[in-house]
């Protein structure tokens, strides 16, 4: 409070009464925080000036006090003696003041001081060195004792009187020892009396006093003759003076006078004192660089060093001709031997006292500790700094480089203050957390202070590095003290040096951040304010974390070689923390800002490609006047040209090329987001006041901003633990140089991951309802009447259109729920907002391809359709052959007289069976290889291919023998000069191309081999089409004779397939074995027609086993694929597939644990063929060990059961809703009605219906009877089958919908390799803009290798994209490129710095453990690694997984 009221000019309390008589208080305490600066007369030459505590500086006090029958205002005059004319200002209350007429009540005996402190300017100054002044309120007879005080420390006193009464006259006489210091101020009225002359004549004879000390205020005496008259009386007294007391020396005089003294009444504060005391006698007269160099030895040259290595470990800049991993290494072992002599270090006595001090339980001795170590360091280290920025200032005149960077260094060498040592507390903190002594109590202090509102070092500016341990444990701290109710809004101000920075600050929430003259302590500090229960809601947040750092573009040190540098990464850094930027401006044109700005634009672009968009304020300082805000319009749109101008700039260095206006960048208003203050002094400092204008002003600003904070939409601020996550990957990024980095910061990873996460379901729910709706339209083809085939045509078309119809509607859905996920406020969404556009691409992409998958699958249901069609006539013409010879039969046996038996029945069907049958011939074999072989010479568009096919006589001959990629044969033609290495690297990765697609396409044949249907020519073109991807892949580098060899090898296999799956399916629809299945039914028909018996019981089993129980058998193995996907996304399996990087996580880390060399190179080299393999294999263990396929099957069956059961009450009324007639033809509507009612449900073979309606005399009511009763057996017989077959391999070969590719296309992605290390890209969905990875590997397990030697290369992605190293391969037509511009050749990868050192561990282990079998595999030399990566263990490797993944 005292120091804001000094501040302001207000005369702050010096003796306080207590409410007793006679006991007052010295406000000591109250007073140490004064800083004051001046600059006295004898300084004015050289421009010099004091900083000083008022406490300790040594400044004559003179004293004001009054009778009780003065009628002079005493303030006022003091008021006009310390004013000028044009700076008039009320220093102590008086009575015309509003409010000053209020009766006194506490105000009385108090002694109020203010400081008269001159600026060098003999114009400007009234006294020309410091003067504090003294004013007693009230009657000074009624405080004898203040009034002795004051007349034993005062170097003159001016009484105010009118005359002296004879009490007063009585205690003046009797004090004659203070008669030097004595000047009477009478105030004389033109009717005076004579007595009153004389009474003061009186005192004055008997005090022995002068005509010089009594000033008369005459009527005809003004107050400004007046104060003259005071002021010159006050030189000249001062002048007798040679040796001043200061405030501290006072204090100890009172205790002479029983005036006790705030500081020393607490024991609390002199024991905290004393503990102070004793830090500073270890000082001593010691310079303060060798007492930090011995006592605070953790934050010298080794953690400056530290800093140094940390940075080039992630720039490789100075690597020369090293090789990087191995420079790498060198310097990882540099850190870790720097960190190890710091653990070594031993608790110096200075930090032993000051930990001992801080740890106390006691929470106010910690405060007054800190208050007064703050104190007394502020004070040793001023005496020395002042004459440093004195030299400072003459070598920054004349521009000597050296000497200026010489002397900054000395400046912040020679800087002391509590802030060294809460920096090595850290430190110490951090060593013991490698030395094993745990000093856990450490963070817990450090979180009581911040809460307490002490600021903490966020940033280590003399290092210019962050000890993130240290931070990140206080903070976690703080995090637990709280509740885990944490939400920080974060806010930070960014200016030029000296530009009132931390005091706009401290105005705006009433903190108090160090304000001092001169570029001493550098870095960030943050400081913590809660937010009251009020505006927790409307702010959504706990706390306000506010961030203040040094001066950007000190003019003086802007032309050393770190200045740009280190304010770019101190403004990138804070403004990434930041959710509200306040830039502040201390101009009014804009001609000087432009730097700052510049940084400050580039470091928003940074944000906002990481989707952080912070709110930016501009506040010009020094800007008065009403009109201000209008007159200034022209300079905002100029300031705004400005900002587009570098926005340009800064988009083109970030090759942001579609951002060309500031406004692209943030949400920026020239009206709204510019505030223009008043400056802080009112006059000419030191005693101008400050300006009301300006704590107005900042007022304004300040709830604006907080009611745009209110009016926020945004998700929530970050809690503490993800703010702490941010910070790490903002200085990671920092330390870079490379702010593209996105999935290396954890939170943006685990936003992009949950949105994958999400995005994965959403795309799911999609399909399955797609594949739903596609089952119902194939069972309506396969059940269409095929009589008339543009019919079917026609409904295909309309199921089409309708299909479209619903991938729109789920596009539309998934549109919605994709913008309303972006909506939300705990996923913090906004740091994804850069990829929705990628993910509105794969929706579009997902609608292209499941429209794609309707279209082939109604095509192909068609052409089954079609095809069955000759197939179902064929067997309908010999059923009609067959039951005319029963029928004619029948009646034959009905025409004899004697009845027959059921033996001569069964002899006579048997014999015209067999004549029956005579002229039945099978059906006719189709060339199915000459239709293959067709198919892929449609595929070719081009000449030669088809010239290079010419020869193929017979497809099957080919393909017998292993398919090899040669050289001279397959590749194309290279330059001699690297024609070996590059043939050979080559050929291995094209032949590691064509094993895949060997491989997956074979896979590919066996699924469509195993169905039970005839080939179509559709199986051909999707398998050409699939070669056709994996060609595209290695185009580039093999020629036309690979594509048709590849073809053709492959097409060869599916020749031989097919083949044998056309002939399968002849066997299965040969008419000679399709009528001796029926045989038995219609001998069965035959004898019951001729016994006229009943066959209501008959028929209905009939229909029940042979019609409905095929059809609902083939729903369930067909339909329970989808089922079997959702089965294994909802059990404990389900985190496995929920994202492409868990997946990664999951197959990593078995690699790990089997360590089997072969599967390493299979993962690396065949990649898709692994997963697929990996996804089947689990889906078979989870029906093995967790899920039930039984389950699965009679939850699907008890579906389609309770759908016949409706359909066979519906189907027992007719068109008109009345029940069917109970005769025979009834029984046959209720059947045709009933296949009707399923035939979106489940395909009735037709060609059995008619089979079971031949000759049909069953009623309608005892056929439904049976067929109910039927229905049940049916249920409980398929109950047991499911029950006893639970082979999930068998399951999923004849799924429609193949649980394992969908698995796979969740996870697998787009598929897409690093160029350089063959790592699995792992963006979400297949449309992405640039695939990535969150690991990547050593180069030579990829098979690269170095061009002169053969070796298999040790370089890590990660490290060479980021050095000066160059590369060269087929896609560089193997000219050398620099690593650095990789995305030249490879525009769609993005490879970003590990997210940590041990990140690539796991793959730098599997190189050291297998490198000689890698080197063997891919016919190369072993690389040569760092030998630091020997010492890589298996735990180490799966630590670095769960790193680089992020895995808990």
């Amino acid at each position: 409070m005292t120091i804001k009221m000094s501040m302001c000019q207000f005369a702050v309390p010096f003796l306080l009464p207590c409410g007793i008589q006679n006991q007052f208080t010295l406000m000591l305490w109250a007073l140490r925080g004064i800083q004051k600066e001046w600059r006295p007369h004898s300084m004015s030459e050289d421009k010099g000036f004091v900083e000083e505590s008022v406490v300790c500086a040594k400044i004559p006090l003179v004293s004001f006090v009054r009778l009780r029958n003065c009628s002079l205002s005493k303030s006022q005059v003091i008021n006009n003696l310390l004013s000028k004319s044009q700076q008039h200002y009320d220093f102590f209350c008086h009575r015309d003041l509003d409010g000053g007429c209020h009766p006194r009540k506490i105000a009385n005996g108090m002694v109020e001081m203010c400081w008269y402190l001159p600026c060098g300017n003999i114009t400007f100054d009234i006294f020309p060195e410091p003067v504090a002044i003294a004013n007693l309120r009230g009657d000074v007879c009624a405080f004898e004792t203040q009034f002795a005080f004051l007349a034993e420390v005062s170097h003159a006193v001016f009484v105010f009187l009118d005359n002296f009464e004879e009490r007063e006259q009585s205690m003046f006489v009797s004090s004659k020892q203070m008669n030097s210091k004595l000047f009477f101020v009478v105030n004389y009225q033109r009717d005076t009396n004579p007595e009153v002359k004389s009474s003061i004549q009186s005192v004055m004879e008997a005090l022995k006093l002068n005509k010089e000390d009594i000033i008369v205020k005459s009527p005809n005496v003004n107050m400004a003759k007046l104060t003259d008259m005071i002021c010159s009386t006050i030189k000249k007294s001062i002048s007798k003076y040679f040796l001043f007391s200061d405030i501290e020396s006072i204090s100890r005089t009172a205790q002479k006078f029983g005036i006790s003294v705030d500081e020393r009444i607490s024991e609390t504060s002199r024991s905290a004192e004393q503990a102070a005391q004793n830090i500073m006698k270890g000082i001593g007269v010691r310079q303060i660089v060798d007492y930090k160099k011995n006592q605070l030895p953790l934050q010298g040259k080794k953690w400056k060093k530290l800093s140094q290595i940390e940075k080039e470990e992630c720039r490789l800049q100075t690597a020369g001709d090293s090789k990087l991993e191995e420079y790498k290494a060198q310097l990882q072992q540099e850190i870790k031997s720097i960190q190890k002599k710091q653990s070594e270090y031993k608790k110096t006595s200075a930090m032993s006292e000051f930990i001992q001090a801080v740890t106390t339980n006691d929470s106010t001795e910690r405060a007054f500790f800190l208050k007064w170590l703050g104190h007394k360091l502020d004070m040793r280290s001023r005496k020395y700094l002042s004459s440093l920025r004195h030299e400072f200032k003459q070598h920054c005149q004349r521009k000597d480089r050296d000497s200026i960077a010489k002397i900054d260094q000395q400046l912040l060498d020679s800087s002391l203050g509590l802030e060294h040592y809460m920096r090595e507390l850290g430190h110490i903190y951090e060593a013991s957390l490698r030395s094993g002594e745990r000093l856990d109590k450490l963070p817990t202090v450090a979180a009581e202070l911040l809460r307490a509102g002490f600021p903490l070092e966020l940033l280590d500016g003399e290092a210019s590095n962050i000890p993130e341990k240290w931070v990140r444990d206080v903070l976690m701290e703080l995090h637990k003290m709280v509740g885990q109710n944490s939400r920080l809004l974060v806010l930070t101000v960014l200016g030029v040096q000296s530009t009132g920075k931390s005091t706009l600050l401290n105005t705006m929430f009433g903190v108090q951040f160090a304000v001092s003259s001169g570029r001493c302590t550098r870095g960030a500090y943050m400081l913590l304010l809660p937010v009251g229960e009020d505006l927790k809601t409307e702010l959504s947040c706990d706390f306000i974390l506010l961030i203040d750092t040094e001066g950007l573009k000190s003019p003086d040190l802007a032309h050393l070689d770190n200045s740009y540098e280190h304010d770019n990464q101190l403004a990138t850094f804070v403004i990434g923390l930041s959710d509200v930027t306040i830039i502040n401006v201390a101009m009014e044109n804009f001609t000087e800002m432009k730097d700052i700005l510049q940084i400050a634009v580039h470091a928003f672009l940074r944000m906002r490609e990481l989707g952080k968009k912070p709110i930016c304020h501009f506040v010009h300082q020094n800007v008065a006047g009403v009109s201000a805000h209008n007159k200034l319009r022209t300079e905002r749109q100029h300031l705004l040209d400005h900002l587009n101008e570098m926005t340009q700039i800064a988009a083109t260095m970030e090759k942001k090329t579609n951002i060309s206006k500031f406004t692209h960048v943030l949400d920026y208003d020239v009206e709204l987001n510019n505030w223009y203050i008043p400056g802080l002094w009112y006059g000419t400092p030191p005693m101008a006041p400050v300006n009301t204008g300006y704590s107005v002003g900042v007022f304004e600003f300040k709830k604006n901003m907080l009611n745009q904070l209110k009016g926020r939409t945004g998700e929530e601020f970050f809690d503490i633990s993800q703010f702490l996550e941010w910070m790490s990957s903002m200085w990671r990024a920092v330390k870079f140089e490379n702010f593209i980095f996105s999935f290396q910061n954890t939170l943006v990873a685990h936003a992009y991951d949950n949105l994958c996460k999400e995005f994965s379901e959403w795309e799911w729910s999609f399909k399955r309802h797609i594949y739903s709706w596609l089952e119902s339209a194939t069972t309506q083809i396969s059940n269409a009447e095929t009589s008339c085939l543009q019919a079917v045509e026609d409904i295909v078309e309309a199921l089409f259109t309708d299909g479209k119809t619903e991938i729109a509607s789920q596009e539309k859905e998934m549109l919605v729920k994709l913008k309303d996920y972006y909506k939300r406020k705990d996923r913090h969404v906004g740091l994804v907002e850069r990829y929705k556009v990628d993910f509105i691409r794969n929706i579009q992409s997902l609608q292209t391809e499941m429209t794609n998958t309707v279209r082939n699958k109604l095509d192909a249901a068609l052409q089954l359709t079609i095809n069955m069609a000759k197939m179902k006539d064929l067997h309908r013409k010999q059923a009609v052959m067959i039951e005319e010879q029963v029928l004619q039969l029948l009646k034959n046996c009905k025409g004899r007289k004697d009845m027959l038996s059921d033996e001569d029945l069964k002899a006579d069907f048997e014999s015209m069976w067999n004549k029956a049958l005579v002229n039945i011939s099978g059906l006719k074999e189709r060339d199915i290889p000459s239709e293959i072989l067709k198919e892929l010479h449609s595929s070719f568009g081009h000449l030669k291919m088809t010239e290079h096919m010419e020869n193929v006589k017979d497809l099957t001959e080919y393909g017998r023998v292993e398919f090899k990629v040669k050289s001279k044969k397959h590749l194309q033609t290279l330059k001699k000069v690297l024609k070996v290495f590059s043939k050979r690297n080559l050929k291995q990765e094209v032949q590691s191309v064509a094993d895949t697609a060997i491989q997956n396409c074979e896979r590919m044949i066996e699924v469509s081999a195993k169905s039970k249907n005839d080939h179509q020519t559709f199986l051909t073109k999707e398998l050409i089409e699939k070669i056709d991807e994996y060609i595209k892949q290695v185009s580039s580098k093999t020629n036309i004779t690979f594509e048709a060899d590849l073809k053709l090898y492959i097409c060869s296999i599916a020749s031989r397939k097919y083949l044998e799956m056309h002939r399968k399916f002849l066997a299965d629809k040969d008419p000679l074995k399709h009528l001796e299945a029926c045989k038995s039914q219609y001998l069965s028909d035959f004898i019951d027609l001729y016994r006229r018996k009943d066959q209501c019981h008959r028929k209905a089993q009939d229909f029940t086993q042979l019609c409905l129980k095929p059809a609902v058998t083939d729903y369930i193995n067909q339909s329970i694929g989808t089922d079997i996907v959702d089965a294994i996304l909802n059990s404990k399996y389900s985190t496995e597939y929920g994202s492409r990087s868990y997946f990664q996580y999951n197959i990593l880390q078995e690699l790990l644990e089997k360590e089997k060399f072969k599967d390493f190179v299979r993962y690396i080299q065949n990649y898709e063929t692994y997963v697929k393999d990996w996804i089947y294999e689990h889906i078979v263990q989870c029906f093995s060990e967790d899920i039930s396929l039984c389950q699965l099957k009679t939850k699907k069956l008890g579906v389609i059961m309770k759908k016949i059961d409706d359909a066979v009450e519906k189907s027992q009324h007719g068109d008109d809703g009345h029940s069917l007639p109970n005769d025979s033809e009834s029984t046959t509507v209720l059947i045709q009605n009933l296949c009707k009612a399923l035939s979106k449900d489940i395909s009735i073979s037709t060609d059995t219906v008619d089979r079971i309606l031949f000759q049909n005399t069953s009623l309608c009511d005892p056929f439904t009877k049976s067929l109910l009763q039927n229905l049940n057996d049916l249920k409980r017989e398929l109950e047991e089958e499911i029950a006893k077959s639970s082979d999930i391999t068998e399951t999923l070969n004849i799924v429609s919908v193949k649980p394992q590719n969908e698995l796979f296309n969740r996870v697998f992605g787009c598929g897409k390799q690093c160029p350089f290390c063959k790592a699995p890209c792992e963006a979400g969905g297949n449309a992405h803009q640039q695939h990535h990875a969150a690991v990547h590997r050593p180069q030579g397990l990829g098979a690269y290798r170095y061009v002169t030697t053969d070796m298999l290369s040790e370089e890590i992605c990660t490290s060479s994209v980021h050095g000066n190293g160059a590369f060269q391969n087929n896609e560089t037509n193997f000219q050398t490129h620099s690593f650095k511009d990789y995305q030249k050749h490879y525009p769609d990868w993005l490879i970003p710095p590990d997210r940590s050192i041990e990140a690539s561990d796991y793959w730098k282990y599997v190189l050291v453990k297998y490198n000689e079998e890698f080197a063997q595999e891919y016919e190369a030399k072993p690389a040569e690694y760092p030998s630091a990566w020997n010492s890589i263990d298996k735990d180490q490797a799966l630590k670095g997984l769960k790193s680089a993944f992020s895995m808990k």
